[in-house]
């Protein structure tokens, strides 16, 4: 099987999903506009063939440059796992006329307004929404839905230029900062718990899935800096509480038509029971999260993911072992970090719990938090018992601080 993967090196887990096409027996072949140098080793070393192009983002001239690629005749599958390239892995199996999404069928994952459009057409709950080009339109909108309402990027990823308006004053404050953005959805805000349903599909059919909690829902995460935001991977994933959200997972799939690959798709829990959607990308999430579902089940999901694309088949038994946190740090002040206060008392209490720190070193610069959601590092850590797990994650969120100067 010879699998295109556009930018196997960029962002930071790419070098993950090739290396787990590459163990599955799959001939890897890389489009990309970082220079062959750059890559890294373990990307170089696993791919049979690389293509560098000028920009990832010029899709029509990629598609004629991977069509005059004389590789090119040998591809079977394209894949692309960040949100930005998703238009264009579908472009290229229309160019390269290979099996896949094309680019009807995956329009509804870029466009939020589309998408919800797919949706509310087979019967499922999405939130009241609006597509917006203007700022009359998003007045007219929000009179429309009522306040409090959320304002989003038609095509973004994350919850970047995400707003949660309360009032018409909001409203005219937010709308400027908006300025850069084409087209917005103006959506009702959903009151309640935020959960992520996250698979591995073939041909249609979840192969695989994953339940994470946010703590707290990420609007409220970035829009905070002093919060350190929590990500979840649950093992519990068949409790009561989330069956109407698994089973909406199942349905938005079937609805839009996925096939093979990885989804990530977010949803609301209300205080009534109500399950509301939020949205799905044809994609694995990042931060790490596919790294705590190897943590939770102790199986690589990444080749697992590369053996259902390349082969059609998932061949590990499923053992959800445990609870995995993830609690992303953002240190105070500016500059280079200085000094992470309580880290000794955490590991001496909690090491055994411990599998990933990934905190900044002492002299590393500060990131900047409304860009990343990693931050300026984290600590994962897996329990089987979740209320435990819990506990632990908020000690660390409230006792853990880094310095920054």
């Amino acid at each position: 099987m010879n699998i295109l993967l556009l930018s196997p090196g960029y962002p930071g887990e790419m070098p993950s999903f090739t290396r787990g096409l590459a163990d599955v027996g799959a001939h890897v072949y890389g489009v990309g506009d970082q220079h062959p140098g750059a890559l890294p080793e373990s990307v170089r070393e696993r791919l049979a063939g690389y293509l560098q192009v000028r920009s990832l983002w010029d899709e029509a001239a990629v598609v004629e440059a991977v069509r005059r690629w004389p590789e090119a005749r040998r591809i079977d599958k394209v894949e692309c796992l960040w949100e930005p390239g998703m238009l264009l892995a579908a472009r290229l199996r229309e160019g390269l006329g290979v099996d896949g999404l094309g680019v009807a069928q995956t329009l509804p994952f870029r466009d939020k307004e589309r998408m919800k459009q797919v949706l509310d057409a087979a019967g499922l709950r999405t939130p009241k929404h609006v597509r917006c080009n203007t700022t009359a339109e998003c007045w007219d909108a929000a009179e429309q839905i009522g306040f409090p309402i959320i304002i989003k990027p038609i095509a973004g990823a994350g919850s970047a230029d995400t707003y949660r308006v309360d009032s018409a004053d909001e409203l005219r404050a937010v709308l400027p900062r908006l300025g850069h953005v084409p087209e917005v959805s103006v959506e009702e805000f959903v009151d309640g718990s935020e959960f992520t349903f996250d698979t591995v599909c073939i041909e249609g059919q979840v192969a695989y899935f994953n339940v994470a909690w946010y703590r707290p829902r990420p609007l409220v995460a970035r829009s905070n800096e002093w919060v350190s935001p929590q990500v979840i991977a649950l093992r519990n994933v068949d409790q009561p509480a989330l069956a109407g959200g698994v089973k909406l997972g199942h349905d938005v799939i079937r609805a839009l038509g996925f096939r093979s690959g990885f989804t990530h798709m977010e949803w609301y829990l209300k205080a009534d029971g109500e399950v509301v959607f939020g949205e799905i990308g044809a994609r694995p999430p990042g931060a790490h999260q596919v790294d705590q579902m190897n943590y939770a089940c102790d199986f690589d999901v990444f080749r697992e993911w590369g053996r259902a694309v390349a082969w059609g088949r998932f061949d590990v038994d499923i053992e959800r072992k445990y609870n995995v946190s993830t609690i992303y740090k953002r240190a105070v002040g500016q500059g280079r970090i200085q000094r992470v206060v309580g880290l000794d008392r955490i590991r001496k209490l909690y090491g055994e719990h411990i599998v990933w720190d990934n905190l900044l070193p002492i002299g590393a610069p500060r990131r900047n938090w409304r860009n990343t959601l990693v931050s300026d590092g984290f600590l994962m850590l897996r329990h089987p018992e979740l209320q435990s797990l819990v506990s632990i994650s908020d000690d660390i969120g409230e006792n853990l601080q880094i310095f920054a100067g």
